[in-house]
């Protein structure tokens, strides 16, 4: 059985080299025996795809990618390339997309994740916006995205509309994010029912993130914006949902919902709730986490 080796990328001022920023996981990777390779990140997005693969070796079998976030677009060029070179990747162009952007896996965990809308392209009417508040109910507190990201940390400017019935505010927030995404706006816009969580005493929400292969849970950690928040989720209730998507690698950032809000989904139950759901090979590891598992079940798969 050949097994797999994982993208990494390059250094953009040296480019024999890891990106610093996931020098950790190189190291990681050659603690359990695996190799890397590496990609030009740049010149993947800036089209030129012979360039960004042009360190990789030909016919030397299937590869993970671990690395920046890619658009779609992008990521499927880059599939074709690796193909051409006898270098498939291991989550196909289909399959990145559907759990890349939320339009593809939210049916999906619709039971468990905040009820959302959303809106193609980088505009969007007044009317439409009106028509995707009153298919949430038309009233209670919001925020907006796009289909891969949110801007919390500009939260009230960007992010939270306090009530869907002031169509003015929602315009004001949703206008505001599309200025701030610019050019990386990744689909269109997302409006999604706000739901109250569970807070550490930090204020930090008690957020996990799950990392899954093959339906699999193979690292349960804390989210990457708050690492030192730990956390047991229940998974019961996810597992099924995770296998049903179809992808061999995701992750689920799962928070327990308070009940607190009227409009959450869950009827003022307690529970686990799908904040998020992400293609596993573009999603940040929290920096200290033990990730030798993950890399010995990704060498393996």
């Amino acid at each position: 059985m050949v097994e797999s080796a994982v993208i990494l990328p390059s250094d953009p001022l040296l480019p024999r080299r890891v990106d610093p920023h996931f020098a950790w996981e190189a190291g990681a990777l050659r603690a359990v025996g695996g190799d890397h390779v590496l990609l030009d990140h740049d010149a993947l997005l800036a089209g030129d795809v012979a360039a960004a693969v042009r360190r990789i070796p030909a016919g030397a079998g299937p590869l993970w990618y671990r690395g920046w976030m890619v658009p779609t677009a992008r990521y499927a060029e880059l599939a074709e390339a690796l193909a051409d070179r006898g270098r498939p990747l291991l989550t196909g162009p289909a399959a990145y997309a559907t759990a890349h952007e939320l339009p593809g896996w939210y049916r999906t965990f619709e039971p468990l994740t905040p009820a959302s809308r959303w809106l193609p392209g980088p505009d969007w009417s007044r009317s439409a916006l009106a028509a995707a508040a009153a298919e949430l109910g038309g009233r209670g507190p919001a925020v907006v995205k796009d289909y891969v990201k949110s801007r919390k940390h500009e939260w009230d400017e960007a992010c939270y509309v306090p009530d869907l019935a002031d169509l003015d505010a929602l315009e004001r927030v949703a206008s505001r994010f599309a200025e701030l995404q610019g050019e990386f706006l990744a689909g269109g816009l997302v409006v999604r029912r706000f739901e109250s969580f569970a807070r550490a005493a930090d204020g930090r929400a008690e957020e996990a993130r799950v990392w899954w292969l093959d339906g699999e849970p193979v690292l349960v950690g804390p989210h990457p914006d708050s690492p030192a928040v730990r956390v047991e989720p229940e998974l019961s209730a996810v597992r099924p949902l995770v296998r049903r998507l179809g992808c061999r690698f995701v992750t689920t950032d799962l928070a327990r919902s308070t009940g607190a809000d009227g409009a959450s989904g869950t009827d003022g139950a307690e529970g686990w709730r799908v904040v998020e759901v992400g293609d596993g090979q573009v999603s940040e590891l929290p920096s200290g986490a033990d990730v030798e598992a993950l890399f010995r079940a990704l060498l393996k798969a």
